[in-house]
């Protein structure tokens, strides 16, 4: 609420208007533009909070400055990567939503027109989904589900993923129209032989863009709670030496494929195949994942990787 005394110029519709403009545009310290509202320092305090709450302001940090730290540079270096972006640990706090929005700056920093987008699926990946944001509108952008549907836990399937990102960054939205499994490898071999799902599948194959995430086997793993295997499957999965998935698939320790039955029945993107696209950005975090993460990137199935100072430093010490 404004002073009696204080006129709120006419280009703006409120007072928080104001005051985020004389901050973010002048760049006037919040002593003046309290002094300029004749308001208490306080209030601009909680007036530019709003601004951002209500989207008023739209505060981006160049994701090459976090890609310039020592972490960074050395998880670059260990893991021959292109590029890395390391962000503030805070414990787990929030672990999810903060890798989404540094995920989602990295993504955002990098589409071009025409850019054919796969997308996977997991907590992180539509955490990066819901906060990614274009400073402009890029044109001809495709994004394109890589895995297939599952029956499983909906909050992060692999549609969903795919239907808000699109949805996010106005690009054409082109879901997977298959199971992510199938009952026997020889009903997969019919279904990908239908002429729906070899356009689709070529669309995949041209993807020059795709965002993954990390996850770990153990018992509140994602990938138990996401339906694309049994419990009984998967424990068999980690006696043959699978430490982590990516897109639904298992690797070992080193990034080897961990085949089987439960693979040859999967719909959507192999390990070679993923491994052939030009630039992947995976995001991940967390002290229960240092060995899937680890074993991911020795597998080089990440150009780009985005991930929190602790877990920098732990896969480091490996």
């Amino acid at each position: 609420m404004l002073d009696a005394g204080v006129t709120l110029p006419t280009e703006f519709d409120d007072a928080v208007n104001w005051a985020a403009w004389l901050y973010y545009a002048d760049a006037m310290t919040q002593s003046e533009i309290a002094k300029t509202l004749n308001v208490s320092r306080a209030t601009i305090v909680n007036y530019l909070q709003e601004a951002r709450d209500r989207g008023i302001v739209s505060i981006r940090i160049n994701t090459h400055a976090s890609g310039r730290t020592r972490i960074a540079r050395a998880l670059k270096e260990r893991f021959d990567l292109q590029g890395a972006l390391v962000i503030p640990s805070a414990g787990d706090r929030d672990l999810v939503r903060r890798l989404g929005d540094a995920g989602a700056r990295v993504l955002a920093d990098q589409v071009t027109a025409g850019d054919v987008i796969g997308v996977a699926w997991g907590r992180t990946v539509l955490s990066v989904a819901d906060q990614i944001s274009l400073s402009e509108p890029v044109p001809n952008l495709t994004v394109v589900q890589v895995s297939g549907s599952s029956t499983g836990e909906p909050d992060f399937s692999p549609e969903l993923c795919t239907s808000l990102l699109s949805s996010r960054i106005g690009a054409r939205c082109v879901n997977l129209l298959a199971p992510a499994v199938l009952s026997t490898k020889e009903l997969r071999a019919m279904l990908l032989d239908e002429p729906v799902l070899k356009k689709q599948f070529d669309l995949i194959h041209s993807t020059n863009r795709i965002l993954f995430g990390v996850g770990d086997v153990g018992p509140k793993s994602t990938v138990r709670a996401s339906g694309i295997a049994s419990q009984a499957e998967i424990d068999a999965y980690v006696e043959h030496g699978a430490v982590a998935v990516i897109i639904g698939r298992f690797i070992d320790a080193h990034g080897r494929a961990v085949g089987g039955d439960h693979d040859e029945r999967m719909v959507g993107i192999a390990l070679e195949e993923l491994i052939q696209t030009p630039n992947r950005i995976c995001v991940a975090g967390g002290t229960g994942k240092i060995e899937a993460i680890t074993a991911t990137l020795e597998g080089g199935y990440a150009t780009h990787f985005v991930t929190d100072m602790a877990t920098g430093e732990a896969l480091l010490a490996v």
